[in-house]
């Protein structure tokens, strides 16, 4: 009975999977704001008359972007490419949601962000971390960043990821 308690705390504390836990954490964010963006698209035609354009574009023009913008940004998060950049959006797209859920509460708002208030906290924190963790090695970013090493000193960067 010890050597099990003994192999279960001793032995498996020094063992970590960050890489394989950066992976599965891309992918759970990035099919998660997927579904978000799939519901934007399907309630496109309620969302439009009540958004606002940004930019100078029309609304439809703006939700299409947006839209599109945050579909990219969690394939990119999914595949590990780019993976700081594709952060940065969708980590705005929640901030400015979390002020939107906690200011007001329209028929709109309900229906795009149907979701409790702290629902935009978890990704703005998931974000967040993904954001200083990086993507791991099961990463697009880091078999790009494997091929263009020149230097032994550039190998040693990459390793210690």
């Amino acid at each position: 009975m010890t050597a099990f308690f003994k192999n279960l705390f001793l032995y498996s504390t020094g063992y970590t999977y960050s890489n394989l836990s950066r992976l599965f954490l891309r992918l759970f964010t990035g099919i998660m704001f997927m579904q978000l963006c799939i519901r934007q698209v399907l309630s496109f035609d309620a969302i439009v008359p009540s958004f606002t354009g940004f930019l100078g574009m029309s609304p439809e023009a703006s939700m299409t972007l947006l839209v599109a913008l945050e579909l990219l940004c969690a394939v990119c998060l999914m595949l590990g490419f780019l993976t700081r950049l594709a952060v940065l959006f969708p980590l705005g797209v929640m901030l400015f949601a979390e002020n939107v859920v906690m200011s007001s509460s329209t028929p709109v708002t309900d229906s795009l962000f149907n979701f409790a208030p702290g629902y935009p906290v978890m990704f703005i924190g998931i974000f967040i971390y993904i954001l200083l963790a990086g993507p791991g090695k099961i990463s697009l970013d880091y078999i790009i960043a494997a091929h263009f090493t020149e230097s032994r000193a550039d190998e040693q960067v990459i390793d210690n990821a």
